[in-house]
């Protein structure tokens, strides 16, 4: 039997990105500098954001999140671990087409508001 953390209510269980110590372009930045990492993986999500059809976040999709309300989980030796509020999550990141994700069609239907 494996044991794992179940988040409840409208919470997420998140993965958080390792620290970045080097930018995209190969700068290495000294520890005083370092950018703090507010991305992640979603690992679990609680059974009522799953029945939730209209609710965005799924297992496994990479999210942005705010810091501030994520509780760490003593769950694992890496302490990587954060049970997140759904509402702190700011974004998704997706893959793909934006036709797929219904925001071609949202800015189509504000730009005939206008």
């Amino acid at each position: 039997m494996n044991d794992y953390v179940e988040p409840l209510g409208m919470r997420v269980l998140i993965r958080k990105d390792e620290s970045r110590h080097e930018t995209r372009g190969g700068i290495v930045l000294p520890d005083s500098s370092e950018i703090p990492t507010i991305t992640g993986r979603v690992v679990e999500i609680s059974v009522q954001i799953d029945r939730d059809e209209d609710f965005p976040i799924r297992k496994y999709d990479k999210v942005l999140f705010h810091p501030k309300n994520a509780i760490p989980v003593d769950f694992e030796p890496d302490n990587l671990l954060y049970v997140v509020p759904a509402e702190d999550i700011v974004a998704v990141f997706r893959r793909g087409d934006r036709t797929e994700s219904g925001l071609e069609n949202r800015d189509q239907r504000k730009s005939e508001d206008e």
